[in-house]
């Protein structure tokens, strides 16, 4: 979720200076961070999008030491992709700190942290060269299901 479909940077600005002090450093500790984050630009659309083409799933870690950003981070999706039966993402969050122990074609991450680098199938890597952001991604993987 993090710098792929959420903006991280968003919630850091929405910070107290007194938290981002205190959490400097490792700042996704930071109570409610989560809850203060915008969708990154095209992300819910592509999401959207993708979740027309293939049975797609949101996969993301949240930090051991702040248990409110498992619970912000569902809400967030709620809020951004729906929470109702037939919505996008209805049941389709999947929070693991071992990402490689899901199975799928393709992982689109920012990072080849906590699994993502032993994922079996294609590592989209979000925000390279050759994936800097959801225009890009969306233009790879849509035409791979009409061949």
């Amino acid at each position: 979720m993090d710098n792929v479909l959420v903006d991280f940077p968003s919630g850091i600005a929405r910070l107290c200076d007194e938290d981002r002090q205190k959490y400097e450093g490792n700042i996704d500790d930071c109570p409610g961070i989560f809850s203060l984050m915008d969708p990154m630009t095209d992300a819910v659309e592509s999401f959207k999008e993708l979740t027309n083409h293939f049975d797609t799933y949101i996969l993301s870690t949240s930090p051991w030491l702040n248990p409110s950003g498992w619970t912000h981070k569902v809400e967030w999706v709620h809020k951004h992709c729906g929470i109702d039966e037939g919505t996008s993402a209805y049941k389709r969050l999947i929070i693991s700190h071992h990402k490689n122990l899901n199975r799928g074609d393709f992982l689109i991450d920012d990072r080849t942290k906590n699994g993502a680098s032993e994922f079996e199938g294609e590592h989209i890597l979000f925000g390279s060269p050759r994936f800097p952001d959801w225009k890009t991604v969306m233009n790879y993987l849509v035409p791979l299901v009409s061949t």
